[in-house]
């Protein structure tokens, strides 16, 4: 073997010294990836009506999982609804569940129907402890025993807004405030983006306030009073979602963001109507290089 000259050495060293020159994002690792599901609320008629084909419909949109607003004919039938989602390629994003599936017996019924159809993120999409002064601590304190509960499975608690929530408390604190504060860090703080907006809330600093813990995301046009100028999808309301979306990567710790469709103008489906806004995330999504 040739030995090593001193130029060799020299050579390598500057080298090295051009690497280490480079933007440090090359050598980064990618940024993970956030899912796109839909909230089934979004097309609840349907679902009603026949829950099989509705899932159907919404596999060949091109979602990669769903959030459940209840679960039909599967109620009773964990296995045959994982089984159902297996077949279609979706996974479990999250689901809506009343407060009262954490309390008493009802949590392990809980956790065994959702861990069965591998669902980790159990919201509760609203209770009127939440902005009751003298319940809402209770209601803070059942979200983070629940929490600490669902760990040893792998599985997350969380509460998902209204506009209400973003109403005064205490002093400048808003109910959604104290109720991040009360909570422990592993309880999920789920953001309907659209009702934020509505309610006149900043998004992209309610992200940043509360980093790693908007684990899943609720992405809907909903156009503030007055709007006559533009519609209520997604890409053609008034939010910046590129802001938004980019906090959400930055620090919000998102695994999964949920399109939830709850207008329907010029005569369209929900269904139609959902494909618009789901369209519209993706293309956000793309001109964001995500």
């Amino acid at each position: 073997m040739n030995a090593i000259t001193r130029r060799d050495v020299l050579k390598f060293g500057a080298s090295a010294a051009a690497m280490l020159a480079l933007p440090r994002t090359l050598f980064s690792a990618p940024a993970k990836r956030i899912g796109l599901s839909v909230q089934l609320y979004s097309v609840r008629d349907a679902c009603s009506k026949d829950f099989d084909a509705t899932l159907q419909q919404i596999a060949v949109l091109g979602f990669e999982g769903v959030e459940f607003a209840g679960y039909h004919k599967y109620d009773k039938d964990p296995a045959g609804l994982k089984k159902k989602l297996d077949d279609l390629g979706f996974k479990a994003a999250a689901t809506h569940i009343g407060a009262g599936s954490f309390e008493g017996d009802a949590l392990k019924k809980t956790i065994d129907f959702h861990k069965t159809i591998g669902c980790k993120y159990l919201i509760c999409p609203g209770d009127p402890r939440f902005t009751n002064a003298e319940k809402s601590k209770e209601l803070a304190d059942l979200f983070s025993k629940t929490a600490e509960a669902l760990k040893p499975e792998g599985m997350f608690c969380g509460y998902h807004n209204h506009t209400h929530e973003f109403e005064k408390a205490e002093g400048d604190k808003t109910w959604w405030d104290l109720f991040a504060e009360r909570t422990a860090k592993d309880v999920v703080l789920q953001i309907d983006f659209g009702h934020a907006i509505y309610a006149g809330v900043d998004c992209v600093a309610l992200v940043k306030k509360n980093p790693g813990r908007i684990k899943t995301t609720h992405i809907k046009g909903r156009l503030p009073k007055g709007t006559t100028d533009k519609k209520p999808f997604v890409g053609q309301d008034t939010a910046d979602w590129k802001s938004i979306l980019g906090a959400c990567y930055e620090v919000g710790g998102t695994e999964w963001f949920s399109i939830e469709q709850e207008d329907y103008p010029e005569g369209m489906t929900p269904m139609e109507c959902t494909k618009v806004s789901f369209e519209g995330l993706k293309k956000i999504l793309k001109d964001m290089g995500k």
